[in-house]
C-alpha cells in the first residue's frame, strides 16, 4: 500500500514535538488517531486542527494514562473496530522519570518511565503490527531521546527506556521488513519541553551542571528543533524512505534529507544503529 492518505497514530500528541508531528501529517492530508493523557488538551488540538481539514480528513483522540499498560490493548482494539487500521504509528509520549543517582531515586516513578517510554510503545507496536503484516505496509517510527547512545548519569531510567526502545526498534526492524513495515528511531535534540523544564527544576544538585546549562540554552541552541524532528519524522514515512529501516537518524546533526540517495548503502551496513566498539578499531591492540 503507498496511497499518499493515511491513518496515524500520535502518542504524546497535544505539546512540543508530538503536536508538531501532528500538524506535520494533517498538513499531509492524514487522518489522525492522537493519544495524550489529558482530555481538555485533546480536544483543543481537535479543534484546532478541524479548521483546517481538507475533504473527508478526520482527526480522533483518546485520553490515556501510558504508564497503566492495561490501558493499552483496549485502546488498540478501540482505534481498529472504530475507526480503521492505522498504517503509521509515531510513538512520541515520554516522562522524564526520576533525576539523580539511581540509589536515591522513587523506584515508583523509575518504573513509570519505564512503562511510558519502553513497554507502551512495545505493546502499541505488537497490537498494531499483526493488521500492519496483514496489509503488507506500515510505517513505525519511535522517538529516541538523551542517553540512547551514550551514558546518562542522574537520568538513568530514562536512558535505559530510550536505549532499550532504540534496540527494540532494530530488531523488529529485521522481523517486519519483509512484510513491507519499516521502523526507525529519530533523535530530536535537545528542544523546550515539559522534560526540559524538569530537569530546571530538579537543578545542578541532582540533574547536573551540564544538563542544566543545556536545558538553560535550549532556544539559543536550536530554536527549530521541534518543528525539523517533525519533518523527519514524517519523511521517514513517505515512499522516498522505503528502504531505510532499522535506522536511528538525528534531527538536529545528521544529514536526513539526503537518505534516499544512499538507502542502499545505509541499509547494508550498520551506519546510524547501536554498536559495541572493538579495542582494533580505536587502535588499541590486546596480547
Amino acid at each position: 500500500m503507498t496511497s499518499s492518505h493515511h491513518l496515524v497514530v500520535i502518542t504524546g500528541a497535544t505539546r512540543g514535538l508530538g503536536r508538531q508531528i501532528a500538524d506535520r501529517f494533517w498538513l499531509a492530508g492524514d487522518d489522525l488517531v492522537l493519544i495524550a493523557r489529558h482530555e481538555t488538551d485533546l480536544k483543543k488540538v481537535t479543534d484546532d486542527l478541524s479548521t483546517t481539514c481538507q475533504p473527508h480528513q478526520e482527526v480522533h483522540y483518546f485520553a490515556a494514562d501510558l504508564s497503566d499498560l492495561k490501558q493499552i490493548p483496549t485502546l488498540i482494539d478501540t482505534v481498529q473496530n472504530n475507526i480503521g487500521i492505522p498504517e503509521i504509528l509515531i510513538n512520541n509520549a515520554a516522562i522524564q522519570g526520576p533525576i539523580g543517582p539511581v540509589h536515591i531515586n522513587d523506584w515508583t516513578e523509575w518504573q513509570e518511565c519505564l512503562n511510558v517510554c519502553l513497554l507502551a510503545p512495545v505493546q502499541f507496536c505488537r497490537g498494531f503490527l499483526p493488521s500492519m503484516i496483514e496489509s503488507q505496509y506500515g510505517r513505525i517510527v519511535n522517538i529516541s531521546g538523551g542517553g540512547a547512545t551514550a551514558p546518562r548519569p542522574n537520568f538513568s531510567s530514562y536512558a535505559t527506556a530510550k536505549c532499550g526502545l532504540v534496540r527494540f526498534s532494530e530488531t523488529l526492524a529485521q522481523e517486519v521488513a519483509l512484510y513491507g513495515i519499516t521502523v526507525n528511531c529519530v533523535a530530536p535534540g535537545i528542544m523546550k519541553s515539559g522534560l526540559t523544564e524538569k530537569i530546571l527544576d530538579a537543578g545542578i544538585e541532582y540533574a547536573g551542571s551540564s544538563e542544566i546549562e543545556s536545558a538553560q540554552n535550549i532556544s539559543k541552541e536550536n530554536p527549530y528543533a521541534e518543528k525539523r524532528a517533525a519533518y523527519l519524522v514524517h519523511f521517514l514515512t513517505t515512499d522516498p524512505c522505503n528502504q531505510i529501516n532499522g535506522k536511528l537518524i538525528s534531527a538536529s546533526w545528521d544529514p536526513w534529507e539526503k537518505l534516499p540517495d544512499i538507502a542502499k548503502d545505509v541499509r547494508d551496513n550498520d551506519v546510524y544503529t547501536l554498536r559495541r566498539i572493538l579495542p582494533k578499531e580505536r587502535n588499541l591492540i590486546l596480547e
